[in-house]
């Protein structure tokens, strides 16, 4: 298995893991209008347990210009982003196993609970347990 620490080191694999453009692409679906959007959604590795089985991410949700964050429900997107096809978590975790190596799954993901780091920046925890694929 490849080292997560060093695969997800890269913005750019993380960006690739969740393009920008998928924001869009959600607040599309959800108003039929992206601009009404209040925030733009980023994928941030946090780390990963000793043995690499268990990996640590967030899910940024990163105020627009002009928008506010904290006026608007962030609370319940763990419910709503652990379902919706575009944001697509059981595919994002498929990607991360497939950039750890051939032989690694992802057996389980977990969305936590919404979390303010700051009032422009709130952040859903993503866990994800690999193992070796069967």
């Amino acid at each position: 298995m490849n080292n997560p620490d060093t695969v997800f080191a890269d913005p750019k694999v993380l960006a690739e893991l969740f393009p920008p453009a998928r924001s869009n692409d959600f607040f599309e679906a959800l108003f039929g209008d992206a601009e009404e959007g209040a925030y733009d959604i980023a994928l941030r590795y946090s780390g990963c347990d000793a043995g690499g089985g268990t990996l640590h991410f967030y899910l940024d949700l990163i105020q627009r210009p002009g928008k506010c964050l904290v006026c608007n429900l962030t609370h319940g997107l763990p419910e709503v982003f652990s379902r919706h096809p575009i944001v697509n978590i059981k595919g994002l975790a498929a990607d991360v196993a497939k950039l750890l190596g051939p032989q690694v799954e992802c057996t389980n993901w977990k969305l936590g609970s919404t979390q303010q780091e700051e009032s422009a920046r709130h952040c859903i925890p993503l866990t994800l347990t690999m193992s070796e694929a069967k």
